[in-house]
């Protein structure tokens, strides 16, 4: 039997593990963590759980699509669509819920910020084009293969090129509404990716389509869920996992791949897919291949600071998904990706699963995730930084929700990028691999094959497509595409 090797049990290797084992293929899992699921993980403390990942869920079909590649084994995995997106904040008491339902998301839009209702209603039907004009070319098909070139999608991408915003950035394309709150709203989805508004292209205005044209959901359970759904499907057909067990090299002969050695052997195999952020998989397990120098050294994208605090108190002004704002964006991200810092203003973002999963948290309380955007690890001293962070992230929230949040802060868990680079080897602590502050970065990123040595591919969101859930699952779709059935 054909047999593969996935280095590490991150949402892409575990979407290509299964991939893998519907074409026939004997798989075998590596991970040096003791868990399955990478950033998708999640942990208890004093009553409260906590999501420790990514916190939004769209495209859930992606999931859907693993779990139908087995009909026979019944894994529960369900999910809700919500009615409100995100809840959003500014300091001078504007409030502005996000409906999915594009009409009522326009018709509160104009309402709020006094803007034209069909200027809205046209900037969302430019974002749908532009989603389906695209999708094809950069989310569902390598880009460094000839043959996606060939293809009457692809024509159709390139002739519309000028209308796709590849020539603005996405704060100018955003600039066509009158109230700077409304372009900061729209700016936002830059960080979808880890992107500054101002550097990332225009072509990222068909972000919002994901949420106000396809919709915004919530795994019942969890965003560990997701992760654990696959892992448990996993389990049940046949795929194996070594925990605990730290890949050292991939081993190649001839220019193909051969294997794996790790801290506890040597393991053959036909065929090796590195789940592993592409820049330690070079640093690391590749050290006798000449390294794709243009592409390890593209601008990281942003990573995270993150308080974990369990809360006594209910706020109903509060949902699933909340933004408090910052009153200075564009220094935000000047702090962020030029300055390698942190404003003394940031944008702080608020999960709280509790809203759907009540056993998230006891009884009249709240299991907070809070984040702001973070640069990556250069070395900075994070026990200043987090400290101050933490002092600026209590007067954004009291300012915005008028109280006094720290009396109500009963448990607490730090994660910074330090942190997140260490449990999941994203170089940097970058959550979204390289970032999207160019407009041929999509073409710089590591495609999903190795070029240098056959049979073997890499898979995740430090390579094509990118980042985040809905791409490292398009990501992991994509490899096995490349990958023959075994004959």
């Amino acid at each position: 039997m054909a047999t593969a090797i996935v280095i590490g049990a991150g949402l892409g290797g575990l979407a290509t593990a299964l991939r893998l084992k519907h074409k026939d293929y004997q798989v075998t899992v590596f991970e040096k963590n003791d868990y399955a699921g990478g950033k998708l993980h999640a942990m208890q403390q004093d009553g409260y759980r906590f999501d420790l990942g990514p916190s939004l869920f769209t495209l859930p079909y992606l999931v859907d699509e693993l779990h139908s590649l087995f009909p026979e084994h019944q894994v529960p995995f369900t999910y809700l669509k919500k009615e409100i997106g995100c809840n959003y904040f500014w300091e001078d008491g504007t409030t502005f819920h996000a409906y999915t339902d594009q009409t009522e998301f326009i018709d509160h839009a104009g309402d709020v910020f006094v803007e034209s209702k069909k200027k809205l209603q046209d900037y969302l039907t430019k974002s749908k084009s532009r989603y389906n004009l695209t999708k094809s070319l950069f989310l569902e098909k390598s880009l460094h293969k000839s043959s996606t070139y060939f293809s009457k999608e692809t024509l159709k991408a390139i002739i519309n090129a000028p209308f796709l915003g590849l020539f603005n950035t996405l704060h100018q394309e955003n600039e066509v509404f009158e109230n700077p709150k409304m372009i900061q709203l729209f700016n936002r989805y830059a960080t979808y990716n880890g992107s500054s508004p101002y550097q990332t292209p225009g072509i990222m205005s068909m972000i919002p389509h994901l949420e106000m044209g396809i919709g915004t959901y919530y795994p019942n359970g969890g965003m560990h869920r997701i992760s654990q759904s696959l892992y448990e499907l996993a389990q049940e057909v046949g795929i194996k996992f070594r925990f605990r067990e730290s890949v050292i090299q991939i081993t190649h002969q001839n220019k193909k791949v051969t294997g794996i050695i790790t801290d506890k052997g040597p393991f053959n195999a036909d065929l090796v897919v590195s789940n592993m952020d592409v820049f330690p998989t070079y640093k690391n397990l590749l050290k006798d291949v000449k390294e794709p120098k243009k592409t390890l050294e593209q601008e990281r994208s942003s990573s995270a600071l993150i308080f974990y605090w369990g809360i006594d108190k209910e706020f109903p002004e509060l949902d699933l998904h909340n933004i408090l704002f910052s009153e200075d964006y564009p220094t935000e991200f000047e702090y962020i990706f030029e300055k390698k810092s942190l404003s003394n203003d940031p944008t702080v973002y608020i999960n709280i699963t509790s809203k759907e999963t009540k056993t998230d948290a006891p009884a009249g309380c709240e299991n907070w995730f809070v984040m702001i955007n973070a640069p990556g690890d250069y070395g900075q001293n994070w026990g200043k930084l987090t400290a101050t962070a933490r002092k600026n992230i209590i007067e954004k929230i009291n300012k915005c929700l008028h109280i006094d949040i720290t009396k109500h802060i009963k448990t607490e868990y730090i994660l910074d990028p330090r942190g997140i680079e260490k449990n999941t080897t994203s170089y940097r602590g970058a959550l979204y691999g390289a970032a999207s502050n160019d407009k041929f970065a999509a073409f710089l990123r590591h495609p999903n094959f190795n070029s240098k040595i056959k049979n073997l591919y890499h898979v995740g969101g430090s390579v094509h497509p990118g980042g985040g859930i809905p791409l490292c699952l398009l990501s992991a779709r994509i490899t096995a595409d490349l990958i023959p059935n075994v004959s």
